[in-house]
């Protein structure tokens, strides 16, 4: 035990450590907000990231010193790492769905990619630069919500029933309006009635509370807000 304990390399755990508790940090403001990869997978993509950068720098030194002198080996240090980069993003391709006409998912895909760029900057011991693109991405995704939130228009999915053609008509009527951008809508015929799913773009919280306002006014409304 002794001497396994001798021939650890602390510099290279203090590494995937700090990738480690970088990558949880990031994946916990996503677990927070209830997206699909949380702080296990943001964990999990640094630290394996962390891990390859280490095994690119050092994980061919035995063969190097094999081969020294001889001009017969060569090695690119950056090739595992590049991998990773390319890599991630078939990864960050399964968090994207399309629902309802509505892109979800490409801020999560965006961080961990960002958050595997955390993980080799980690492996390569660049400490600083690590911890400072941690402290952008959290506040790329957190503070610049907040900053820029009545800027530009965003999409806001409903679904919602009502018993008969009457209150359909009202409904119609209300998304009819040219200050409610429908970007699409769909009737379904369901056992309590008309079911139906539409996807509207609004400027600022305003006109959100407006929308809601008019649907409750139709009685027998049964709504859901989808985003």
């Amino acid at each position: 035990m002794q001497e396994f304990l001798a021939n650890i390399n602390w510099e290279h755990l203090l590494r995937l450590l700090v990738a480690a508790i970088l990558g949880t940090l990031v994946g916990l403001e996503r677990e927070y907000r209830a997206k699909g990869a949380g702080y296990r997978t943001h964990f999990m993509v640094c630290l394996g990231s962390a891990l390859m950068m280490l095994v690119s720098q050092y994980g061919f030194e035995e063969i190097l010193g094999k081969y020294a002198g001889t001009g017969s080996m060569r090695l690119d240090p950056a090739r595992i790492a590049a991998q990773v980069v390319s890599g991630i993003g078939f990864l960050g391709a399964g968090t994207i769905i399309l629902q309802k006409q509505m892109v979800k998912g490409l801020t999560t895909a965006a961080g961990l990619w960002a958050i595997a760029g955390v993980g080799l900057a980690a492996g390569a011991g660049l400490y600083k630069m690590a911890i400072v693109a941690t402290i952008l991405i959290l506040f790329g995704m957190e503070l610049l919500r907040v900053f820029f939130k009545g800027l530009g228009y965003r999409s806001v999915g409903l679904e919602f029933t009502v018993p008969d053609k009457e209150n359909l008509s009202a409904v119609q009527s209300i998304f009819a309006e040219q200050k409610f951008s429908v970007t699409n809508y769909n009737v379904s015929e369901v056992p309590s009635g008309f079911r139906v799913d539409v996807v509207v773009r609004l400027k600022n919280k305003s006109d959100e509370t407006e929308l809601f306002r008019r649907l409750s006014d139709i009685k027998e409304l049964t709504m859901m807000k989808l985003d």
